[in-house]
């Protein structure tokens, strides 16, 4: 039996550069789509919303002279490419898959609505939710918090490039301690980067938990719907 029913799975944009500079890496790619098809076959009902980052971030543009908005929008178009591609690498192995967008761009995708993903859920299909929530000035961590509180998931799975929340940067401070589970409040009280602000609250208002895992290890997306504890949990 697997730990959850449904689950929300976010994934890094950055992650899919694999030992790339910028944009996919196929390796890791299918990784990624074995992975989920794994927890795929054991009955567990997934919507994925994946970042754009490896394309094009929208607040890095802004810096650079782009228009917020103008970059912002960029950004949606970029978690859209990502999300077709995850897509076809779920279809290349037998994963039945919908890609649903949160600003009208029929025939890439279906224009996104909460009954119609629960339902495809329910009938064997993956959903991937793109664009975020189709709004400047939100993020992709923003955009997994509204689909997983809207399809009403048992839990957000960050997959990230770490196992989990540190006391401070893993990768900058070799002294960072790693925690188990850790309150939404003593989250924003420490000030940590597990996801951005306006995330986690709307995760700590709506009682959705998230787990903080590193998916680049192939593998510990099961572990982890086995229930093993390689990750922190962050909850009420």
């Amino acid at each position: 039996m697997a730990r959850f029913k449904r689950i929300l799975l976010k994934l890094s944009g950055e992650s899919l550069m694999g030992k790339q500079s910028f944009g996919i890496d196929p390796e890791r790619l299918g990784d990624y789509a074995r992975q989920i098809k794994e927890i795929h076959d054991m009955g567990v009902e997934i919507g994925i919303v994946i970042g754009g980052g490896n394309i094009f971030r929208g607040l890095s543009g802004s810096q650079k002279g782009f228009d917020r908005v103008k970059g912002d929008q960029m950004g949606m178009c970029a978690t859209v490419i990502n999300s077709l591609a995850l897509s076809s690498a779920l279809g290349a192995i037998g994963v039945k898959t919908k890609v649903m967008t949160a600003i009208r761009m029929e025939p890439i995708g279906e224009f996104y609505n909460k009954w119609k993903a629960v339902e495809a859920m329910q009938n064997g299909y993956i959903c991937i939710f793109s664009a975020g929530t189709g709004n400047p000035y939100f993020t992709t961590d923003t955009g997994s918090s509204l689909r997983g509180i809207e399809i009403e998931a048992d839990v957000m799975l960050k997959g990230t490039r770490v196992d989990g929340v540190y006391t401070a940067d893993p990768e900058k401070d070799p002294t960072a301690k790693k925690f188990t589970e850790i309150t939404y409040k003593e989250v924003l009280e420490r000030g940590l980067k597990v996801m951005d602000l306006t995330a986690i609250c709307m995760c700590q208002d709506n009682n959705l938990p998230i787990y903080v895992f590193n998916m680049d290890v192939v593998g510990n997306l099961k572990k982890v719907m086995d229930g093993e504890e390689i990750g922190t949990l962050v909850h009420n």
